[in-house]
């Protein structure tokens, strides 16, 4: 528990997701997949077994509450450390303190929030105190660990993904604020279902920003004879959103993902552009488009224009390092470009095609010529007996049969030529004729 300083009082102002903390499993929203009945985590925490870890996720999904709750079922010395304001001198202080305990034969846990803000050196720090036992490292991290944290020290603690809450998980936390009197409980607030499920779906897998949005609104409420109401007009200021009750998971947002898709796939950019705006403009979590662009690039334009999948692949990562507002003009640069590029679906029906095949044919041999022989049984077997190596012919290329003798006639890639890949479709359609000149 934290104690109030001299320049606290019992009224200062604390947020709402700060007073709904919870300080037990049992409180705990989420991440069912690592705290269910018999999760893993859950049993760690339980059994008071706590090895170095690292919690990688987005923000307002668990990481600093899951540490606290360590905190206070552990038996060990818990320090919470931030990498924000914590520099190579505190970090030798806290160590000192921890080998001093350590010889005591007293645990320590050490909570890095945002670890991966240290950098090589700070984090070189921990090691030898990781590696002696001298410290329990839990870290917290936003960032990919395995491009932001150092590989000795990662590879000494489990990483545990965290996953943004689902939307019935963000109404549970909105109406246990209502009702807990650590929240609201003890007003009268009211507030719609509707604007309830709307509030979950802008805060977008993050449990923080639906208290604080929660918050925001109930603050800026009307207040009546005993009650405060929080009408759509006033959540709507509050988030700055119009059309705000877009339902993520509902019919409106896999209509516009369509109307996205085909106005693309029509060679419409103003339509597109148009549809764009409509889903980020709603709240659309804008990584969602641009997967969807990628997928489009490949499935819609494909080798007609190889630049589309690499351009919209940027326009992803793009959207990663800058986020909303920013990120809307790198996906408009992609919409419009897919928009406007030559349109083939010939890998998307190949893999159809094959697909259905694949799944009816499971137990069709790998043709023996194409098959290795590391061992001299496999070679005795005739593996690889009659393998061309297509480096050694002078057109680069054999007749040799690559497809199971069930399917050896089957033609699934059939390019309709347009945009690059009708030099594509050409040469094609010259080494099939080659390969049936040559076969047999």
């Amino acid at each position: 528990m934290e104690q109030l300083s001299l320049f606290d009082t019992p009224s200062a102002y604390v947020p709402l997701a700060s007073r709904l903390r919870p300080d037990s499993l049992s409180q705990f929203v989420g991440q069912s997949h690592l705290l269910g009945e018999n999760g893993l985590l859950s049993r760690i925490i339980r059994s008071d077994q706590i090895p170095s870890m690292i919690f990688w996720g987005p923000p307002g999904v668990g990481k600093t509450t899951l540490a606290n709750i360590i905190a206070c079922q552990t038996h060990a010395a818990f320090i919470n450390f931030s990498a924000v304001t914590s520099g190579i001198r505190e970090i030798r202080e806290v160590m000192a303190q921890a080998e001093n305990g350590r010889l005591l034969g007293q645990r320590t846990v050490l909570f890095v929030d945002e670890i991966h803000r240290f950098n090589k050196a700070q984090q070189d720090a921990f090691l030898p105190y990781v590696e002696r036992g001298s410290i329990i490292l839990i870290g917290a991290t936003t960032e990919n660990p395995s491009f932001e944290i150092n590989a000795a020290l990662l590879s000494r603690c489990r990483v545990f993904v965290l996953r943004p809450l689902e939307t019935e998980d963000l109404l549970r936390l909105l109406h246990n604020a209502l009702q807990s009197p650590q929240g609201y409980g003890n007003l009268r607030v009211e507030i719609g279902e509707e604007q309830l499920a709307a509030i979950a779906n802008f805060a977008n897998g993050d449990a923080r920003t639906a208290l604080n949005t929660l918050e925001m609104a109930i603050t800026n409420g009307e207040v009546g004879p005993g009650r405060i109401t929080v009408s759509r007009e006033c959540l709507e200021q509050c988030i700055s959103k119009k059309s705000l009750l877009y339902d993520k998971n509902g019919e409106e947002h896999y209509n516009l993902i369509s109307a996205l898709h085909k106005s693309m796939r029509n060679t419409d950019p103003d339509a597109a552009l148009y549809w764009l705006a409509r889903m980020l403009e709603a709240g659309e979590d804008p990584l969602y488009v641009a997967r969807r662009l990628i997928r489009f690039a490949s499935e819609d334009v494909g080798l007609a224009d190889s630049q589309a999948l690499p351009l919209t692949v940027a326009a992803y990562q793009a959207a990663h390092f800058i986020g909303m507002p920013e990120c809307t003009v790198n996906l408009s640069q992609a919409v419009v470009y897919l928009s406007l590029a030559p349109k083939s679906n010939a890998l998307y029906t190949g893999y159809e095609a094959c697909k259905k095949d694949a799944q009816q044919t499971l137990a069709e041999p790998v043709p023996l010529q194409i098959r290795n022989a590391p061992t001299q049984l496999m070679a005795d077997l005739h593996y690889g007996e009659g393998y061309v190596y297509a480096h050694d012919t002078a057109e680069k290329l054999s007749s040799m049969q690559c497809l199971p003798d069930g399917l050896k006639d089957r033609l699934y890639y059939r390019p309709d030529g347009e945009g690059a890949e009708a030099a594509l479709k050409e040469k094609l359609e010259a080494v099939r004729s080659w390969k049936a000149a040559h076969r047999g």
